[in-house]
């Protein structure tokens, strides 16, 4: 092995939010097997601001400001035919930065994380791509086009449609391709009919030091009253959206009606407008950003995962399984984990079982602290980080056959 060229959709450091606890763990770990070279690209002013932290680690740095709007990849989108989420992430500062790294250095590895920067792999590249797709996002989108109104609809539909074809070219091209767990693995194999040799589950993992309730931790300044149950996720993101304006408006009622001193607080960043106006109900605290989500998980009696759409592993169940919280989940939430119902976590089918969870939890704090403590232990012995990226040390020294199509 030479050097490895890692690409990433968002800057991998730090390990702040799902997407980045994974790729920023990743890149740790391949920078302590060769030389790493970073291109990633970042959100806002904030992430800019990690440059200078991150130059020390690797052996060189492209983090670019991504700033085009969400109209003008839509548009680009719609002329050229491909993703939208393709077109978002395109950049010709980008795509020289890689070239020309690539003629005046010796990369025999590509590791790419998320599908959306697959476009900077160039076709003639002669090394071993890696490509890490975490989740299958065109699943995604296909299940966004279920609902909506018809222009939504029709754009989610497209979206699904041209993105799969696009993740299937682009697992033909890797010599390997990772998904989070095995079942999103099984999902990709079932659309793009990829032959299961190429494809494998790369996992992630928890840090059960930093995620541990008996850490320094710093407390909350204001310590909400009452029976605190807790969600914590980026606010601006759709199934986090979702999940809990369903329980807010479904699910608290309820649990108020049996426990008045419940409240809901749902912790991120950035949440939207329509999150911001779920403060308006009774026992809803909108919390937005904070500087450490585990003062929250400490202070919380229940934690909840209501997802009705999730890919992959929730690292945000993770990290409250560790934090020896009772977590209450939706089996899309839950999909992927290697956990036991009733043992490790409760799983909910719908909006009214969470309810009467999330009640049985707040009116047995014993059963409550059992289950989050055989949650703590299960994550310590499964979910390690260095077990999960394994795998890794393997697939780095190793050239796999390319990937071709099912007959």
């Amino acid at each position: 092995m030479s050097e490895i060229l890692f690409l990433a959709h968002r800057i991998p450091w730090p390990a702040d939010r799902g997407d980045k606890i994974r790729s920023h763990h990743i890149l740790r770990h391949l920078a302590g097997i060769a030389p790493v070279h970073v291109a990633a690209f970042a959100d806002d002013a904030r992430d800019m601001g990690f440059t200078k932290e991150m130059e020390p680690n690797f052996a060189s740095l492209h983090i670019e400001l991504r700033d085009k709007p969400q109209w003008r990849s839509g548009l680009d989108a719609l002329k050229s035919g491909q993703p939208i989420s393709v077109q978002s992430f395109r950049s010709e500062v980008m795509q020289s930065w890689v070239n020309d790294l690539l003629a005046v250095n010796q990369i025999s590895h590509i590791f790419c994380f998320s599908g959306q920067m697959a476009q900077y792999v160039p076709a003639d590249f002669a090394g071993t791509f890696i490509m890490d797709f975490v989740d299958v996002d065109s699943a995604k989108f296909q299940s966004y086009a279920q609902s909506g109104n018809p222009f939504m609809r029709w754009i989610n539909k497209r979206e699904a449609r041209l993105l799969s074809a696009f993740e299937r070219d682009t697992a033909q091209r890797a010599d390997m391709n990772l998904f989070v767990s095995q079942a999103e693995a099984d999902v990709f194999m079932l659309r793009s009919k990829i032959t299961g040799q190429y494809i494998k589950p790369l996992g992630n993992g928890i840090d059960t030091v930093t995620y541990d309730p008996t850490a320094d931790i710093p407390k909350l300044k204001s310590v909400p009253t009452g029976k605190l149950i807790v969600f914590t996720g980026q606010m601006d993101y759709r199934p986090n959206i979702e999940a809990v304006c369903d329980f807010a408006t479904n699910a608290m009622p309820a649990i108020r009606a049996a426990h008045h001193d419940a409240v809901f607080a749902i912790v991120g960043r950035n949440p939207s407008p329509v999150v911001q106006a779920l403060a308006k109900l009774d026992g809803v605290m909108v919390i937005g950003a904070v500087d450490d989500v585990r003062s929250w998980l400490k202070a919380a009696k229940v934690v909840v995962a209501p997802l009705r759409i999730a890919r992959g592993i929730q690292n945000k169940v993770l990290e409250a399984m560790a934090m020896a919280k009772a977590v209450v989940v939706s089996p899309a939430a839950a999909e992927g984990i290697d956990a036991k119902d009733g043992t490790h976590f409760r799983i909910a089918c719908n909006v009214g079982v969470e309810a009467v969870q999330v009640c049985d939890l707040l009116a047995n704090p014993l059963a409550a602290e059992r289950l989050g403590i055989s949650a703590r232990m299960h994550v310590i012995d499964r979910y390690g980080w260095a077990q999960q990226l394994a795998l890794l040390d393997d697939l780095m020294r190793d050239t796999h056959p390319v990937a071709v199509a099912a007959e």
